[in-house]
């Protein structure tokens, strides 16, 4: 123990032993080092310190600066987007700022749920001046498509509906329905449509067909299959049937065009279903775009549409509805009328029965005529192949208002092609009549009883004199069928 305690006094003997030596400068420290010297190394530290802080305080102002500049950056582009959005919705909303919309659209459901948009094509150019007592400065409302939109089940039905349809307009009383913008507005449109149909419209989009042709042309055209080879001589042009790419000046011809089709029909039936083909096939190439481009196609679009709508809502509906086959899940039907001339001018009735039957059908999200929607995709291929060369000529011989415009919807929405609707010579007729030209046509003249529910085939023995495939006279019987 005590050992123990000698060698470690000892040891600390020996590691107090400094050595202290005299120099000119002073006293050296226990290190070796002088004063001076650790006065110096001092004064690098201090300077060390000095020069340390002075980066930090550069780094932090850089680092300031930068923040700055980002966040202006940031700030910028925010405001630009903003001012873009803006310019964009107020093109959108241009011509109804001063409209009183809110009256009479209702608000849209929950995301996801179905609605109605109505759809207005208003021609201020080359057909302006043709007869329209209604048109004053505002237009021709020519086009009127009624849209039931359903994002959830990513389905559309088109119902187009005459514009020569007689409707009540309360004080301005019975009058076409075209006249109901030309009169009051979109307001009274959307109210008097809203009430022919029975629902509730939630949105409003009008397109100006003036700037329409530019607006194609910057989209890089449209792509669609003209269904019928035409020459228009008051539009100073035409198309070939077939698939094909349509430049801005092509679609307004096929979306305009009605007197081409004067010797077939009326003009407006044909019309209205060009217009519904070509706004499936708009939808088609918009709904393949992606955000950035679909932004940009409805900025250019915004130039000829006005509408209650926000490019947000917009954009955000065309996202839900991605994924659509617009093959199939679009519908597409006309609002079933009967045209009479009283008194100079041509009205076209609805036909209330069929009408509600086809409106029932919409709304609940069936397809607008039930033969159409029973048939299997087989059997609808293999119907359009065996139809597409007959021409079928509809005539109303039972003085029923509408009741062939809707045998020509139903037919049509089979998938055979209807080259004229009108009247028959008498209006007496008690059964309906399919009547076909030899009897190779005779399994056609089958299946278009099928497909209407009523009627008898009979091949022509020279009584009936037309110039189609097949004469279908409606009867009596239709109403009953």
């Amino acid at each position: 123990m005590a050992n123990y305690s000698s060698n470690r006094g000892e040891k600390n003997n020996t590691s107090r032993r400094y050595k202290y030596t005299e120099t000119d400068s002073g006293r050296e420290n226990p290190n070796g080092s002088s004063d001076n010297a650790q006065t110096y190394s001092r004064r690098i530290a201090k300077t060390g310190y000095t020069e340390k802080r002075k980066k930090n305080t550069r780094r932090k102002k850089i680092i300031i600066t930068v923040s700055a500049v980002v966040l202006a950056l940031i700030l910028a582009a925010a405001a630009a987007a903003f001012a873009y959005v803006s310019s964009i919705n107020s093109k959108l909303h241009s011509g109804l700022d001063d409209s009183q919309l809110d009256t009479v659209l209702v608000d849209q459901t929950a995301a996801g749920d179905p609605f109605y948009v109505l759809l207005l094509g208003v021609d201020t150019s080359v057909e302006r001046s043709s007869g329209d007592e209604y048109s004053g400065d505002t237009g021709r409302s020519d086009t009127i498509i009624l849209a039931r939109i359903d994002p959830g089940a990513k389905q559309v039905t088109l119902v187009s509906i005459h514009r020569d349809t007689q409707v009540n307009l309360g004080e301005y009383g019975d009058q076409k329905i075209n006249a109901a913008y030309s009169y009051g507005g979109p307001e009274l449109l959307i109210k008097t449509v809203s009430e022919l149909a029975g629902v509730d419209i939630a949105h409003y989009v009008e397109v100006d067909f003036d700037g329409f042709g530019t607006v194609v042309d910057r989209l890089g055209g449209i792509e669609v299959d003209v269904p019928v080879s035409f020459y228009d001589n008051y539009l100073g042009g035409g198309l070939d049937a077939g698939l094909q790419t349509l430049n801005g000046d092509q679609a307004l011809i096929l979306c305009r065009s009605r007197h081409a089709f004067d010797d077939l029909g009326d003009g407006d039936v044909y019309r209205a279903r060009h217009q519904r083909l070509f706004i499936t096939a708009l939808a088609d190439k918009l709904l393949s775009s992606d955000a950035t481009t679909l932004a940009s196609s409805i900025s250019g679009i915004a130039d000829c549409i006005s509408t209650d709508m926000e490019i947000a809502d917009i954009i955000s509906l065309a996202q839900s509805m991605r994924g659509m086959d617009t093959s199939e899940c679009i519908y597409s039907a006309m609002c079933p009328t009967g045209g009479v001339y009283t008194e100079g001018v041509w009205y076209e009735f609805v036909d209330e029965a069929a009408w509600k039957t086809m409106m029932d059908r919409v709304d609940a999200g069936l397809s607008p005529v039930e033969e159409a929607a029973t048939t299997t995709t087989s059997e609808t291929s293999a119907t359009t192949a065996d139809s597409a060369g007959y021409s079928l000529i509809v005539h109303n011989g039972a003085g029923i208002g509408g009741a062939a415009a809707s045998a020509a919807s139903i037919l049509e929405s089979a998938g055979y092609t209807v080259s004229e609707v009108g009247d028959a010579d008498a209006s007496d007729y008690s059964e309906t009549l399919i009547i076909y030209a030899d009897t190779s046509k005779a399994s056609i003249a089958d299946d278009i009883a099928a497909k209407l529910g009523v009627g008898t085939t009979m091949v022509n023995d020279g009584t009936y004199s037309f110039s189609g495939d097949i004469l279908i006279v409606i009867g009596g019987d239709w109403e009953s069928r």
